[in-house]
């Protein structure tokens, strides 16, 4: 039987594997620790102290969608010593090398999302909660051709959520 942790850090290195080199399932041992350390090395990312504490924090802990003062204050709250600044820098680092994808919610609201698969999401405005929508829920029916020189990278949908009066 596998566990969270191990889910979340295989779907990671999915995720990772469909934009860089393949990846050993060998090296997968369902310790979170080491499957970080093996999921950064596997991108072409140092497995530094901070990288390691704070990918252990993200990907260890099931699916998730985090903002970096999320991180930062849970990484506050385990006493890992990291700058909000650093916090932002490993969220995009692991971003650029595919671990993670940024969803942006409105000019002031980025999400980081454990799943970097194509999938769109909900926002619950008023608790601002990011919720997966399941793949086939979505349907784009035409995309409007990008400009000449242009190739369209990534559609990302959120659908704004309130809830009803009762």
């Amino acid at each position: 039987m596998t566990s969270g942790r191990e889910i979340v850090v295989t779907r990671a290195i999915d995720a990772a594997e469909q934009r860089t080199s393949p990846v050993s399932r060998a090296e997968l041992t369902g310790c979170p620790w080491h499957d970080t350390k093996a999921m950064l090395r596997q991108v072409g990312l140092r497995p530094t102290r901070q990288r390691m504490a704070l990918g252990w924090m993200l990907f260890a802990k099931g699916g998730r969608h985090i903002t970096a003062e999320m991180l930062y204050e849970e990484a506050t709250r385990a006493k890992v010593p990291v700058s909000l600044a650093t916090v932002y820098n490993t969220l995009h680092q692991f971003t650029e090398v595919g671990l993670l994808r940024q969803v942006a919610v409105d000019g002031s609201k980025t999400y980081f999302d454990t799943n970097a698969t194509d999938h769109h999401h909900f926002f619950v405005e008023g608790e601002h909660a990011l919720l997966d929508i399941p793949g086939a829920d979505v349907i784009l029916d035409k995309m409007p051709p990008p400009p000449e020189g242009y190739e369209i990278a990534r559609v990302d949908v959120v659908v704004r959520l309130r809830r009803k009066d009762r």
